[in-house]
C-alpha cells in the first residue's frame, strides 16, 4: 500500500509528487498518457504571472504570488530555463487606464512586489515596438517566462530520484473506498493507498465523480498560438498583455526562454476536451488582435501553430478540497503554472491530516544538474566532448542538440518513449525546421536505445507511430 496515489502528471501532479517526495512516505503517480506533461502543461503561454489579476482573498491570489516566488527558487535549483523579464499590461484608452489602475490596487492587496503604473512615454521607452496608440501600462517586474514542460519534468525526475514511482499509459478507471484508504483501478491493475490526490486536469471532474457526489463542472477552453522564429525573438523584451476581459488575460506577445516569440491565445469553449486542433478563424483572431499591441509582428516568421486546453471550471477559484483522504486539485486554470509549487504545499498539508508524510526525508534530492551543449563556451564544449565524444555529434542543427544530450534524455529518471518526448527533454526538433532534419535521426536513436523496431517508435502519444513498416512486395 502506498501513502499517496496522485492521478495525473502535469505540472500540478508533478509539483505534488516533488513536494511529497521530500517527506518520509511512498508516492505513486498514475498518468494516462505515455508521457508526463502532455496536456495543458505543454501547451500554454509559458508565463509565471506576477499575481495582480486574481481577486484579492481568493486561493488564486494567494497561491499565485507564493508560487511565483517558489518557481524562481525551484527553476534555479533544478536547472529549468527561467527568466524574470517582467510584464506589461497595455492600455489603449483612458477607460483601459482605469483598468490598469484597478489591477495595480489589486496587485498591491495581493502582495505583488514592485508594481508601477507607467505613462505612454515610459511604456514605449521600455518597449519601442508597441503601438503608438498605447496610453500607458501596468509594469510587474516579478513576472517571468519558463519552459513549462521541462519544469514539470524536472519536478517529476527529482521526485523519482527521491523514491516516487510513475506509471505511464495507466488511465484510472475506478476508485473505491477501503478499510485502510482507497483502491484505485487502472489499466495496469489495482493499486491501494491511504490517500489519493486528483490532479487530472481537464479529466478531474470524472475522477472526482468516481468518489464523491458531483460538485463542480470542468468547462474546457481551447487556446491557439503562434510560435515565431528566433528572428522575431527581439520584437518584445517583456511579456506584453492587453487588458484582461471575461475571456481571460487576452492575447499576449512574449519572448520565450529559447529565444523565440510566442503570440496568443484566443479562448474558445471546447465541446471535445481531447481535440487541441487549431483553426483558421482562431489563428486569424490571434493575429489581428496581437498586432494591436505590436503592429510590426511578422507572421511570415511563424514556425509552428498549436493549441492547448485549459481546465476552467464553473467556480471562480481553484478547487482545493479534501474528503476523508481524497483530495481534489481541480479547476486549475491560469495562473495554475505560476501557482503549482504553492498548490503542492497545500496538497501536502491536506495529506498530512491523514497521518502520512509528517517527517522530512533525510538527504532528499533537491537539485538537478542539466547541461546544454549549445550554452557552453568553447572550453565547456571541449570538456563535454572529451567526456563523451557523442556530445560532439550534432543531431539537431537548428538548436545544436547533440547525440550525447539525446542519450542523457533517453536514460533519464523519466525517459521519453517518442520523438516528441525527446524534443521536450532536450529541444531536438524545436527549431526552425521543427524536426524536418533531425526527426528521422532521433527515431533511429530511440529505436536503437530502446531496442524496439523503428516502426514501433511514436511521434508522440500512443497511436502516433511514424512508420508503417516495409512493403516487401514492392
Amino acid at each position: 500500500m502506498y501513502d499517496t496515489i496522485i492521478v495525473g502528471c502535469g505540472i500540478i501532479g508533478a509539483a505534488a509528487a516533488f513536494a511529497l517526495s521530500l517527506q518520509e512516505g511512498s508516492v505513486l503517480v498514475l498518468e494516462k498518457e505515455n508521457d508526463i506533461a502532455t496536456g495543458a502543461t505543454r501547451a500554454n503561454s509559458a508565463i509565471i504571472h506576477a499575481g495582480y489579476d486574481p481577486e484579492p482573498g481568493t486561493k488564486m491570489a494567494r497561491l499565485n504570488v507564493r508560487g511565483a516566488a517558489l518557481a524562481k527558487e525551484l527553476c534555479s535549483a533544478l536547472s529549468v530555463p527561467y527568466a524574470q523579464i517582467g510584464s506589461l499590461v497595455l492600455a489603449f484608452s483612458e477607460e483601459e487606464m482605469s483598468t490598469v489602475r484597478e489591477l495595480y490596487e489589486r496587485g498591491v492587496q495581493n502582495g505583488v512586489p514592485g508594481l508601477q503604473v507607467l505613462s505612454a512615454e515610459e511604456t514605449r521607452a521600455m518597449e519601442p515596438n508597441v503601438s503608438e496608440q498605447v496610453q500607458g501600462a501596468l509594469y510587474a517586474p516579478s513576472a517571468a517566462i519558463v519552459n513549462p514542460w521541462e519544469y514539470a519534468l524536472a519536478l517529476a525526475e527529482t521526485a523519482v530520484r527521491n523514491g516516487a514511482e510513475i506509471r505511464r499509459s495507466c488511465p484510472v478507471v475506478s476508485i473505491r473506498k477501503t478499510a485502510d484508504g482507497w483502491a484505485v483501478g487502472t489499466a495496469q491493475g489495482t493499486f491501494e493507498a491511504r490517500t489519493v490526490i486528483n490532479a487530472a486536469g481537464v479529466e478531474s471532474e470524472e475522477i472526482h465523480d468516481m468518489v464523491l457526489p458531483h460538485s463542480f463542472h470542468i468547462l474546457p477552453s481551447r487556446g491557439e498560438y503562434y510560435l515565431m522564429d528566433k528572428s522575431e525573438g527581439g520584437r518584445a523584451g517583456h511579456v506584453l498583455f492587453q487588458c484582461p476581459s471575461a475571456l481571460g488575460k487576452g492575447v499576449l506577445v512574449s519572448p520565450t526562454v529559447h529565444g523565440n516569440l510566442i503570440v496568443g491565445p484566443n479562448a474558445v469553449a471546447a465541446v471535445d476536451k481531447t481535440r487541441v486542433n487549431t483553426t483558421g478563424a482562431g489563428l486569424e483572431f490571434v493575429r489581428s488582435t496581437a498586432v494591436k499591441s505590436v503592429p510590426s509582428l511578422n507572421f511570415r516568421s511563424s514556425i509552428r501553430n498549436f493549441a492547448g486546453m485549459r481546465a476552467n471550471s464553473d467556480r471562480d477559484d481553484f478547487i482545493l478540497e479534501e474528503h476523508d483522504g481524497f483530495i481534489d486539485l481541480a479547476g486549475i486554470k491560469s495562473p495554475g503554472l505560476s501557482s503549482a509549487p504553492a498548490i503542492a504545499e497545500e496538497a501536502l498539508a491536506m495529506v498530512q491530516k491523514s497521518g502520512v508524510f509528517r517527517s522530512k526525508k533525510q538527504n532528499a534530492v533537491v537539485t538537478r544538474q542539466k547541461r546544454h551543449f549549445n550554452l557552453q563556451d568553447e572550453t565547456g564544449k571541449r570538456a563535454m566532448i572529451a567526456e563523451n565524444p557523442l556530445y560532439g555529434r550534432v543531431i539537431c542543427r537548428c538548436e545544436t542538440v547533440t547525440e550525447g544530450e539525446i542519450l542523457d534524455a533517453i536514460h533519464s529518471p523519466v525517459p521519453p518513449c517518442s520523438v516528441d518526448g525527446v524534443k521536450r527533454r532536450c529541444n531536438a526538433g524545436m527549431g526552425r525546421c521543427q524536426g524536418g532534419f533531425c526527426g528521422p535521426r532521433v527515431l533511429e536513436i530511440l529505436s536503437r536505445e530502446l531496442n524496439i523496431a523503428p516502426e514501433s517508435v511514436k511521434k508522440d502519444l500512443d497511436g502516433s507511430e511514424i512508420l508503417l513498416g516495409e512493403n516487401k512486395n514492392v
